[in-house]
């Protein structure tokens, strides 16, 4: 009978899921060592998390695969973990790569992430960004709309990234942002015809593979909608934060709960929800309220998160993001601009 090798064992594993996840986890690295001889097996686990019930779900379930091994007579499954944290959240403590594939010099890393389309996440994104570095942040924005990225447009810059000495990408940067975006390696118009396992290496390598330098804060700007794709990007990016962008209107806050869903599956904090395209003012100074109004403050208070702010409906906000000169950059003091300018204070604020 020949003997399990630790690749043998880690290869068995890899049917133990992380409790409510889609993943692994011998690909989440928890498992440290892997033995056997004479019929019995020693597994050594580190988790990042201080949750109990699923330390012990996951110690149950190991045994359980490593038991049905061929000649295996005896197992042994070691699961450590960190002490809880006093007032740690009881959904479970920080997410399982919590303290891994952190990426060093980036302090935070923020999604803005919208239900549906058309809500101006990507307005809300570029001007989020550009109002963290006016108040002094050094930021970064990654855009992961691989199939329709816009942040090269709204951003003002088309340009190919520069590499470094040690062959890392340099992201190009304007108005203070560095940026990353799939729009910064297409030709114009050239379409993005591809399956989700290579959407998430591109990610992974958009995060790894880019000299970022030191930043306060990374936002990044996710595809529209809560599926399987923007979970794997939740799960594939330490997220320390979820922005949720939404509109007034009932047809958009539905989803905006499968947004917050989304962020609580994956243990990333909500940080609140922002309300865009909030009203209009006509040119006599009426106020009209295009897609009704208060419905991202009342769903903030339903959801029992922050809102973080509301962006009216400026004309000067559209032009801005058409002629790639965000509304923070050309006007930081007229209503527009002061509008992204207290929502970036409300994010930073929540970090301290």
């Amino acid at each position: 009978m020949s003997t399990l090798s630790p690749d043998d064992i880690k290869n068995a594993l890899k049917a133990v899921k992380y409790p409510g996840y889609s993943r692994d986890i011998v690909s989440f690295g928890l498992v440290k060592e892997a033995n056997a001889a004479n019929g019995a097996v020693s597994v050594s686990m580190q988790l990042t998390s201080a949750n109990a019930e699923a330390a012990a779900q996951i110690k149950s379930e190991s045994e359980r695969v490593l038991r049905a091994l061929p000649g295996v007579k005896m197992v042994h499954v070691q699961v450590k973990q960190p002490a809880a944290a006093p007032g740690a959240p009881g959904a479970g403590g920080p997410s399982p790569w919590a303290n891994q594939n952190r990426v060093p010099g980036i302090k935070r890393i923020i999604a803005v992430a919208s239900g549906k389309g058309g809500v101006g996440k990507s307005t809300v994104s570029v001007n989020l960004a550009c109002a963290l570095n006016h108040l002094g942040s050094r930021v970064g924005l990654l855009d992961c709309d691989i199939y329709g990225p816009s942040i090269p447009l709204m951003m003002g810059i088309k340009q190919r990234p520069g590499l470094s000495e040690d062959e890392k990408m340099i992201p190009p940067a304007n108005y203070g942002v560095k940026l990353m975006s799939m729009g910064f390696l297409l030709d114009d118009d050239q379409p993005v015809i591809w399956r989700g396992p290579m959407i998430q290496r591109t990610i992974q390598q958009f995060i790894t593979v880019v000299e970022w330098g030191d930043l306060d804060f990374l936002l990044v700007d996710l595809p529209p909608g809560t599926g399987d794709a923007q979970l794997t990007l939740c799960q594939t990016v330490p997220l320390d934060g979820g922005v949720i962008v939404t509109t007034p209107q009932e047809a958009s806050l539905g989803v905006v709960r499968k947004g917050i869903a989304m962020f609580e599956k994956v243990n990333v904090p909500i940080l609140g929800i922002v309300e865009n395209m909030s009203y209009f003012t006509a040119p006599g100074g009426q106020r009209v309220e295009i897609f009704g109004h208060g419905g991202g403050k009342a769903e903030a208070e339903r959801q029992k998160t922050s809102f973080l702010g509301e962006v009216p409906i400026f004309t000067e906000i559209r032009e801005g993001g058409d002629r790639g000169v965000p509304i923070v950059v050309s006007a930081p003091d007229k209503p527009a601009g002061e509008a992204f300018l207290k929502i970036a204070e409300a994010v930073r604020g929540k970090f301290g």
